[in-house]
């Protein structure tokens, strides 16, 4: 860690860090170092200043926060012991030239760099309009944005899903490349409804619900059949449920179920574990 030192961060060429995007600042945030903490300060930037997908304006940072300024994520990570405020220096020169060369299209980047909530969050408190498109190792995500707010969604242009259940899925997604492009003039039945805060936070609590019922069903394309002999009465089903058992004995897969399904990923997850925990069905 270096001591006792400021870096200025932003689009000035003369900066301790220069980062060459449209939503960066000449003077867009300052990081202060004083024994062992660390503090940063946005400037007054345009588009602001994120730690942890929240804006702020001054806080202190700990280790591991990300740091989110343009489409940019920097992490706070401590320095090996041994290393010198020279050795940092160099490091610090080695990134801004590294950015300089490679924003050639300044908004186009990496989920892994910038997860899709801290992006999103991003956009919306900058108003941004256009179609975010997400590719991922076989699939084409599509975020479409109205003055920052998400009105649409698909995944590899399916319309038969809700756009919510695309939105949710690709928070999912760890790896893959964003592009956003300018707005379309495309119409949609049905909009995604709610500010990004609010379905941001819904999605990633479907989420971690989705990932605990990965321990019972762990593939999306695994198969499922009726339990046989049906020992347990139906009519001890729930409407959701018998509906979810109609669409397992239709269907026969995890993936196309949760597709069909009226209810979200997560919920329909749930009653999927419930309908296998009663031995209505049973994974082949």
């Amino acid at each position: 860690m270096l001591e006792d030192r400021e870096v200025i961060v932003g689009r000035g060429s003369n900066l301790d860090m220069v980062l060459v995007e449209d939503m960066v600042s000449r003077r867009h945030a300052k990081i202060t170092v004083k024994g062992d903490e660390v503090h940063i300060q946005d400037l007054g930037s345009t588009n602001g200043t994120f730690v942890n997908g929240e804006r702020i304006m001054q806080q202190r940072l700990a280790e591991g926060d990300r740091i989110l300024i343009g489409t940019s994520i920097l992490t706070l990570v401590s320095a090996d012991g041994g290393a010198t405020e020279v050795e940092a220096k160099d490091k610090l020169a080695e990134i801004s030239a590294e950015r300089r060369t490679s924003q050639v299209r300044t908004m186009s980047g990496t989920i892994e760099e910038v997860p899709l909530p801290d992006l999103l969050q991003l956009f919306s408190s900058n108003k941004k309009s256009g179609v975010v498109t997400i590719k991922t190792e076989g699939h084409l995500g599509k975020i479409y944005l109205r003055r920052g707010q998400m009105y649409f969604a698909t995944i590899d242009d399916a319309m038969d899903v809700p756009p919510l259940k695309s939105l949710y899925r690709m928070l999912a997604w760890e790896q893959g490349h964003f592009d956003l492009h300018p707005p379309e003039d495309t119409t949609f039945p049905k909009e995604i409804e709610g500010g990004t805060e609010p379905v941001l936070m819904e999605g990633m609590r479907q989420l971690d619900e989705l990932r605990r019922h990965r321990q019972a069903i762990p593939t999306p394309d695994a198969r499922l059949s009726l339990s046989g002999p049906l020992v347990p009465p139906l009519r001890e089903l729930s409407p959701e449920e018998l509906d979810v058992l109609q669409l397992a004995f239709n269907y026969g897969q995890v993936d196309t179920v949760l597709d069909r399904s009226q209810a979200t990923d997560a919920h329909t997850m749930a009653l999927l574990v419930k309908l296998l925990e009663k031995d209505y069905l049973r994974l082949e």
